[in-house]
């Protein structure tokens, strides 16, 4: 990592696990197709279930995770991060509850579309939810995730590999905080349904590793 530390969303305190040479990687798968995602309505707490191709994207996300050993495997507790992680292979993942989505608030259900028809200028990343969470809030949810996969685990040792399955705009504001990056950069980072990352290290300088599998 660079001498700067990683800082909050605040642009303040350090996050709480710096890195060393061989530290752990993050994968990340994101859930598979819903109705909501299929039609772009946005789809924080709701608790959807896979769509037949959603399941079936999930089964194709078996490649990119085959052959890597995972110390820890993570899952959002709703139900379409917790299908698409067995139908991936990973039937017994421990249910992270900092990784649900985004509460989008009042615009829960609500076509994205349709937001941008009545606020042209609308972005997610600098207006928010109404009703719903912050930005800064889901940050300090992904925060609490990477000091997480930095600790230790109880026998001391630190993880090689780590997976999460959780959602889009979640997964993306932490592959933010996991580059120390505002969490409002995760706009740059698209992650389509059933893809997966890697996040891991150049060095000491957190890195994307893979991304969009």
């Amino acid at each position: 990592m660079s001498n700067a530390p990683a800082v909050d969303p605040a642009g303040a305190t350090p996050l709480t696990h710096i890195a060393v040479p061989g530290g752990p990687k993050l994968w990340l798968l994101r859930h598979g197709e819903t109705e909501w995602s299929r039609s772009g309505q946005y789809t924080g707490l709701t608790d959807l279930p896979l769509t037949a191709d959603g399941e079936d994207q999930a089964r194709s996300a078996r490649p990119a995770l085959a052959g890597t050993e995972f110390d820890l495997v993570l899952t959002s507790p709703l139900q379409r991060a917790s299908r698409t992680a067995e139908l991936a292979g990973f039937p017994d993942a421990e249910v992270e509850p900092n990784a649900v989505e985004w509460d989008y608030g009042d615009y829960e259900g609500i076509n994205s579309a349709v937001v941008r028809a009545e606020n042209p200028g609308y972005l997610i990343w600098d207006s928010g939810v109404p009703n719903g969470e912050t930005l800064e809030q889901v940050a300090a949810r992904a925060d609490a995730i990477v000091d997480r996969v930095r600790a230790p685990l109880p026998d001391g040792t630190l993880a090689a590999n780590v997976l999460l399955v959780a959602h889009g705009h979640f997964l993306r504001i932490l592959s933010a905080r996991w580059l120390g990056l505002a969490p409002d950069q995760g706009r740059h980072f698209v992650l389509g349904t059933a893809k997966v990352c890697t996040l891991g290290w150049d060095k000491r300088t957190p890195a994307v590793e893979q991304w969009g599998l």
